[in-house]
């Protein structure tokens, strides 16, 4: 019995020893290594990789977007080993023991078979709803906790740097950066003696990177390259300092970066993507010929039938137009027909398209982009762009209605957002020019038509009526033809045939006799057609003909943006039928021609704000300039041209600038092209600030002609600082004090103009309708009826406002302060970001100016 009981309370002691936790610098680190790996990290790589293999079983490499990344998911390395990635191993073999293994987890977590998820192994048993990267996150930090033996401020189990290692992937792939970051620290305070620090580094600037702190990233990134590391740590290096490079921006150091990535990895898909990624690079540098190169390397490299299909497309967009063209086409049409190649024929003859166009041959590129969209479609991206390039070149030959339908087709085919994105604003845009653009053809016409005399008319709709003839002779033909083709022709074509049997033996087929093949009926056809049409209407033969009738074509709804109806009328043959739709009257014909003005106007206008084509709206506002349009739409359309032009090509903005000078010198538009503004402002200064105070109180004593001097040379000195609206609209308080309200106006018109959306310009126009309005004073009762009031009964002045200082109309000693609301407001005024050169003085017109436009347009 005592024996039995000494047994019991050995076996307790031992127990209670083995189970008790000790400190890190308390373990002992024999087996610790050994029992490391073979335990809860070894769960934990597994968990990495199974999430790896999912991602790389789900990735699909996007060649629409700017960039593709380099390394796969299959390609990852796990943990400190980069031997066991194919892409880093010395002999390009898959070396990796966990991935190799049979029987082991490769898909979907948590998977039973795999070492590690036994339902009886504790480490297994991850926390219910917890992704795969968090599984291996708790699992490294576990191995860490566990196993870690630290002496002297040194980790002693040299494992644990795989385990920070894994624990800094999952993080950083978790999109958890700071805290790989701090898992990272560990390992450069305890573990620096470590011949795989490099490794650690490599990660520190991969997580700098995610958090977008490109000038750390790229600091350790080029210290590590100054180092003498390991091979394989040099292959990792430079291929993600390339990225890095890119993500910052600086896309000539990545091109470099990548020709080293290049020439350090020798496994072939490492080096088809890199040169496939170096193309994309260099073609956004604009060097097309350096990125052919690398595309064709690209596709020489290339283990994937996907990226061949891509890098031989890429080489044909970045085709120059000055190599072999003829050998290029005979090349790709050739390996279109060969083998699995000839299901991709689609994407090959959008290749060709691209590629005849940069030879400059328009016409066989169409027919090339025409032939893929018969083919079978094997990427929906390439199907959408084939629509698009369709829809362009009828943009180019202005046929918006075209472009609209083609750009249309392509967004509801094509799969990457961005470009939809873009495209789908591009289509609105292009709906709306073509509103404007036939319009003006429709007017255009009918006002040509209106200036012609009668017999000039009958000789222009004869000759229109002979053409149109012709082509319904043909389409006539066409039809009967289609129709004897499909067998829904009822005539009798070969009665007057010498084979014809005409004997009056013969009788007559009515449709009950033993049944045979159907078409050879023709009274089952015919009855068979007209039930067909009385259930379904007129359909079109073509694919989902059950679902809706076929859509117009783009001739149709050309002619229907014309105002030309496609129902045939018993009259078409007769030019008096055309002859007398022509209007006479005068109020109407002048009504089409302002329609069409204002339609030119605003098409110019959306050239240069929707396509950014300043050379197209400039020559359509020109053509504007050059029909005499109205006074308002004249000033207008040479507003925009100055406007646009001064800048860049001030040799097509001189015109409409001598234009306005000499026409319309005493409108805000002349003042504007004698004094275009300037888009860039800093903040104000002290001493900007000190002179308006200076100005004002020179305003305020009422020497109007000393304040406005203050003003001016501050504009001249200053010209960029964020008080020249306020200086600008003191001036016009001390014009209109000085030069009279017509002067003032002009001032204010040339504040409202330059400055609209400041509180500055806001101010003056609201001073403007004040100073323009004519309204005299009429008082009313509490119903808003008139009160006749009785004679000699005062009438409060019109050119009186609490808002609006009085001012006289030429005499310079007049009296008035801008009132202590408007002071206020002068100085209180937010800095905005808008700018204007000193204001040229301007001599007060003799007569009211009558061309001065009610506040003018809004800055651009």
């Amino acid at each position: 019995m005592k024996k039995n009981i000494l047994f019991l309370l050995v076996i307790c002691l031992i127990a209670s020893c083995a189970t008790k936790t000790k400190k890190p610098e308390q373990r002992s680190k024999l087996l610790k290594g050994f029992s490391t790996y073979y335990n809860t990290l070894f769960n934990a790589k597994d968990a990495l990789n199974s999430e790896f293999t999912t991602r790389d079983k789900a990735h699909k490499d996007n060649f629409y977007a700017p960039y593709i990344p380099i390394l796969t998911f299959e390609d990852q390395p796990l943990g400190s080993d980069l031997g066991q990635s194919a892409a880093f191993a010395e002999n390009s073999m898959k070396m990796a023991e966990v991935a190799n293994r049979p029987g082991r987890n490769t898909g979907i977590p948590n998977m039973p078979g795999g070492p590690g998820n036994d339902s009886n192994n504790q480490d297994a048993a991850p926390t219910k709803g917890a992704t795969t990267l968090e599984i291996a996150e708790a699992k490294a930090l576990k191995a860490i906790n566990k196993y870690s033996v630290t002496r002297n401020g040194e980790e002693k189990n040299k494992q644990i740097f795989d385990a920070y290692i894994i624990l800094a992937q999952s993080r950083i792939y978790q999109n958890k950066p700071l805290e790989a970051l701090d898992a990272l620290n560990y390992v450069f305070t305890y573990m620096k003696d470590d011949k795989r620090v490099p490794l650690a580094r490599i990660y520190q600037g991969v997580a700098y990177d995610k958090i977008k702190d490109y000038h750390r990233a790229h600091e350790t990134f080029a210290k590590l390259k100054g180092e003498d590391i390991n091979k394989s740590y040099a292959k990792l290096l430079s291929i993600y300092y390339a990225e890095s490079l890119l993500d910052a921006g600086k896309k000539e150091d990545a091109s470099k970066e990548l020709d080293l990535a290049f020439d350090l990895n020798s496994n072939r898909k490492l080096k088809s993507r890199i040169a496939y990624l170096r193309g994309q690079v260099l073609e956004n540098l604009g060097q097309n010929d350096k990125a052919r190169d690398s595309y064709t390397a690209a596709y020489k490299y290339s283990s994937d039938f996907e990226f061949e299909v891509k890098s031989q497309i890429a080489i044909a967009k970045t085709f120059n137009g000055k190599g072999d063209y003829n050998g290029a086409k005979n090349y790709l049409e050739g390996i279109s027909k060969k083998g699995t190649y000839g299901s991709r024929k689609n994407e090959f003859y959008y290749a060709l398209g691209l590629m005849a166009n940069k030879a400059g041959k328009k016409d066989e590129a169409q027919q090339f982009f025409k032939k893929s969209l018969f083919e079978k479609v094997s990427d929906p991206q390439i199907r959408g762009l084939t629509y698009y390039e369709i829809g362009k070149s009828y943009f180019e030959k202005n046929d918006y209605i075209g472009a609209g339908i083609y750009y249309d087709s392509a967004l509801a085919v094509m799969t990457y957002e961005p470009s939809k994105i873009l495209l789908k604003d591009q289509s609105a845009y292009i709906k709306k020019i073509s509103k404007n653009y036939y319009l003006i053809k429709k007017n255009d016409s009918v006002l040509s038509l209106a200036k012609m005399d009668n017999a000039q008319r009958t000789d222009f709709f004869s000759k229109y009526i002979a053409k149109l003839k012709i082509k319904e002779e043909k389409e006539e033909q066409e039809r009967k033809r289609a129709e004897r083709n499909k067998g829904f022709d009822t005539g009798d074509y070969s009665a007057n045939s010498i084979f014809a049997n005409n004997s009056s033996s013969a009788f007559e087929d009515f449709g009950v006799t033993t049944k045979g093949f159907y078409f050879n009926n023709t009274g089952t056809v015919s009855k068979g057609t007209s039930t067909f049409k009385q259930v379904w209407g007129e359909r079109a033969l073509s694919d989902n003909w059950r679902f809706s009738k076929k859509m117009a074509s783009i001739e149709d709804m050309k002619n229907e943006a014309l105002g030309v109806t496609s129902a045939p009328n018993p009259r078409r043959f007769e030019p008096a039928y055309y002859i007398e739709q022509i209007p006479t009257d005068q109020g109407k014909l002048a009504q089409l021609k302002k329609d069409r003005d204002t339609a030119s106007l605003g098409l110019g206008i959306m050239y240069q704000n929707y396509f950014t084509n300043t050379p197209l709206a400039t020559k359509t506002l020109y053509d504007l300039v050059d029909v005499k349009p109205e006074e308002k739409v004249m000033l207008q359309a040479l507003y925009e041209i100055f406007a646009m032009n001064y800048e860049k090509t001030p040799q097509a903005a001189e015109k409409a600038k001598q234009i306005l000078l000499t026409d319309y010198p005493y409108t805000s538009y002349a003042e504007f092209a004698r004094n275009p503004k300037n888009n860039s402002f800093v903040k104000s200064t002290v001493d900007v600030e000190n002179e308006y105070k200076r100005a004002y109180a020179l305003y305020e004593s009422e020497k109007f002609v000393e304040s406005k001097e203050v003003v001016d040379q501050t504009i001249q000195k200053y010209p960029k600082d964020a008080l020249v609206p306020k200086l600008y609209l003191l001036n016009a308080f001390n014009t209109g004090k000085s030069s009279g309200k017509e002067v003032m106006i002009l001032q204010l018109e040339q504040i409202v103009l330059n400055y609209s959306k400041t509180p500055e310009g806001i101010r003056a126009k609201e001073m403007l309708n004040y100073l323009k309005s004519d309204l005299s004073f009429q008082a009313t009762d509490n119903k808003g009826n008139s009160i006749q009031q009785p004679p000699g009964s005062p009438t409060p002045s019109s050119n009186k406002s609490k808002n609006v200082p009085q001012m006289a109309t030429g005499d310079s000693n007049s009296q008035g302060n801008p009132d202590a609301n408007q002071t206020k407001q002068l100085q209180q005024m937010p800095t905005v970001n808008m700018n204007n050169s000193p204001q040229q003085k301007i001599d007060k017109p003799k007569v009211k100016n009558k061309n001065v436009p009610d506040g003018g347009p809004e800055s651009q």
